[in-house]
């Protein structure tokens, strides 16, 4: 049984080691952060894909600055699809309600069914913020909003380290992330569900108050929240369940697990409950999206996993049989005259 393997050899995808030492690499990116933090405080922290993009792709040149241009020009290539398709899903997202009135008092049953007995019937939100929620910026708040400021990007910048370092593990690690943001969006039709601020402003729940960004107040920064504060007004306020802030930053912790040691792992896996505290404490969902979210990160590795092995086993099933279709030649048998050709007349 033949084999059928890739003739050319796999690309480098290391940089060649830079004759000045890395120095070129560290101006480079020296320029870069501080172009970051100037953009950062003029303009907002980059919670827009095209925004994140071009703050990541311009990060990359200042990392292999010493790389052709054509190299640069295929990763833009390679992301502006990405780029474009996470554009379409925010703003998809934002019709998923088709003004039906969304799902939210099934949530908070959920919630107060499983962790009532622990907040004296309440729902996690609702506890967390009577114990922790006061008027002055505390340290939590800090640290909440820049978590949930992380969601932004972390997937993408994994993603375009991937992409730097292989290439083939980059097509891996975005046709799951692709199902799963398709599945969160067909849900969203589906299933249009209030956070737990919404609820609270309808009159479902107790006062909660959203304050997912609240924390860069701490330092002055009033702009650093000035995109993410406009996303959060324009997008849709029913697209809850699931919650694709912890799966995402799930599905990018279990994307690496594995080729991880053993000894951070309890780091890496803070970080998805890290976000899930995060999303609760500042009303943007019930712990019933996370829940969710978690299991719709399992469908997309179980799915898309299965569909690889499918595919790399139907091509191995076709690789033996194309040669078949052609006629290879045979010799003669021993003694056989030769066929005579024809003289051209």
């Amino acid at each position: 049984m033949s084999v059928a393997t890739d003739p050319q050899p796999p690309a480098r995808t290391e940089p060649p080691a830079s004759p000045d030492g890395g120095r070129r690499r560290v101006v480079a990116m020296t320029v870069w952060g501080i172009a970051f933090v100037a953009g950062w405080l003029g303009i907002g922290l980059p919670t827009d894909p095209a925004y994140a993009f071009v703050w990541i792709w311009a990060a990359t040149i200042a990392w292999n600055s010493s790389r052709p241009w054509r190299s640069h020009l295929r990763f833009a290539r390679d992301w502006v699809p990405v780029v474009l398709l996470l554009a379409v899903y925010n703003l998809s997202r934002g019709f998923a309600d088709n003004g039906a009135t969304p799902h939210a008092y099934e949530l908070i049953v959920a919630d107060r069914v499983m962790f009532g007995w622990l907040t004296g019937g309440e729902v996690p939100t609702v506890w967390l913020q009577e114990h922790l929620y006061r008027p002055e910026v505390h340290w939590w708040d800090v640290a909440v909003s820049w978590v949930y400021f992380s969601h932004f990007v972390v997937a993408l910048a994994a993603a375009a380290v991937l992409w730097l370092r292989d290439r083939g593990r980059w097509a891996a690690f975005m046709r799951r992330w692709g199902f799963l943001c398709a599945t969160g969006l067909v849900t969203y039709f589906l299933y249009p569900a209030a956070p737990p601020w919404w609820a609270a402003q309808n009159g479902l729940l107790e006062e909660v108050a959203r304050i997912s960004t609240r924390g860069w107040k701490a330092f002055g920064m009033h702009g650093a929240g000035n995109l993410l504060n406009a996303g959060q007004i324009a997008s849709n306020p029913v697209a809850a369940m699931p919650s694709l802030h912890t799966a995402f930053a799930l599905f990018v912790v279990l994307f690496f697990l594995r080729q991880t040691r053993r000894r951070w792992w309890p780091l890496l896996l803070a970080y998805p409950l890290a976000m899930t505290f995060t999303l609760v404490y500042s009303g943007e969902h019930y712990v019933i999206d996370v829940l969710v979210g978690w299991a719709y990160v399992g469908m997309a590795f179980l799915v898309v996993g299965l569909a690889e092995r499918w595919w790399a086993a139907r091509k191995a099933r076709r690789a033996p049989a194309e040669p078949d279709g052609e006629a290879e030649p045979t010799d003669p048998p021993a003694g056989a005259e030769p066929p005579s050709i024809p003289a051209a007349r």
